[in-house]
């Protein structure tokens, strides 16, 4: 791969663009190569694919200097979720946001359930409460903003309390992307990326990832994962790496598009009669609505969208959108009509009419 030393003085649109390449020797190829193989000749750096891949190395480097770390890749979200959570002690107490990835929250369930761990919640409106909540705490499980609430935690000061307490802080960076914060300089020491939503970018690979900082607890917590990976078997397919690879080129300039689109959309949704309410923290190219008319509304309002793609998932070039509280997972804390609309890179004209006459249907 390329020299990681290429992008100390680079911006983060030109590494997307330059990292994880192969050297530039005369007859080389531009791009990473693709390597199907199961089997290494012995005596090598890699002798079985569960343990390594060129095309993994190539997309791990690119995205571990986005977020300023060591990164992995992970067959899925929820792998890297996972693997995340197996640092946590068997009986150990995990604090997680009252509103977080449902699948996230979906597992300490079931975990919890099991006697391995124990989960507290932390709301994002009382952040007097962070000390107590930490008391004892093995991990805290930061998503800012949240899904699908949108709400935003001070994420240097909830690190810095979970350090002061010897809290291992994960931070769920998602939504945001590494183009609008790098949490491992905010002071956490993990971060976790559903690579299938924003850095692979168009719906159609599954993907997670994970980030460990540069120095010497990070290279043991990335040891750990990295067996986790080896042993749990939630290996990436190398396809879906390179695609992802591919993806992750064009990150900055669809992020740039989206949410230019996203501020404009939640202006305008702001004054329409049949939204009560707008959630849309600044950044980012998420939108959650609450419909006039509650779930009935709502799903009435997604089903008749022409343009915007009905669907669970987000981050890619289309827009989706989609009522949350159709899924069980989902806390009753989350309004009954509230849309995720998570804006993509089409014309926003085009968008609001779409989004407009279904909002009216």
């Amino acid at each position: 791969m390329t020299d990681a030393h290429l992008a100390d003085d680079l911006s983060p649109a030109t590494r997307l663009v330059a990292l994880g390449r192969q050297n530039r020797l005369p007859g080389a190829g531009v791009n990473a190569p693709l390597e199907f193989s199961s089997t290494y000749i012995a005596d090598g750096p890699v002798n079985y694919a569960r343990a390594g891949n060129p095309t993994w190395s190539a997309f791990e480097e690119a995205l571990g200097s986005l977020e300023g770390g060591q990164a992995l890749v992970f067959a899925s979200g929820m792998g890297a979720v996972a693997a995340a959570l197996s640092l946590v002690p068997h009986g150990g107490t995990v604090v997680v946001p009252a509103h977080a990835y449902n699948g996230t929250t979906a597992l300490l369930e079931r975990l919890e359930v099991d006697g391995a761990v124990r989960v507290r919640r932390l709301d994002a409106a009382d952040t007097g409460s962070v000390p107590d909540v930490l008391e004892g705490a093995a991990m805290l499980w930061v998503e800012s903003p949240t899904n699908p609430m949108l709400e935003v935690f001070d994420v240097p000061a909830l690190c810095a309390a979970a350090r002061e307490r010897g809290v291992l802080s994960v931070c769920d960076n998602t939504f945001a992307t590494p183009l609008v914060q790098q949490p491992l300089a905010l002071g956490a020491d993990l971060v976790l990326h559903s690579v299938t939503k924003y850095l692979a970018g168009h719906s159609d690979v599954i993907l997670g990832a994970l980030v460990t900082p540069p120095t010497e607890v990070g290279r043991a917590l990335r040891e750990r994962l990295e067996q986790h990976r080896l042993l749990h078997g939630a290996i990436a397919g190398p396809m879906e790496t390179w695609l992802a690879l591919r993806g992750l080129r064009t990150l900055h300039l669809r992020v740039e598009r989206a949410t230019a689109t996203a501020g404009q959309l939640a202006s305008r949704l702001g004054g329409h009669p049949m939204v009560e309410r707008v959630r849309y923290p600044g950044f980012g190219a998420i939108v959650a609505i609450e419909v006039a008319g509650g779930a009935a509304a709502a799903e009435r309002a997604a089903a008749a969208c022409r343009l915007w793609t009905h669907s669970t998932s987000l981050g890619g070039v289309e827009s989706q959108v989609e009522r949350r509280r159709r899924h069980p997972a989902e806390p009753a804390t989350v309004p009954e009509g509230l849309l995720r609309l998570s804006v993509g890179i089409e014309d926003v004209e085009d968008l609001w009419r779409d989004l407009d006459q279904a909002l009216r249907a």
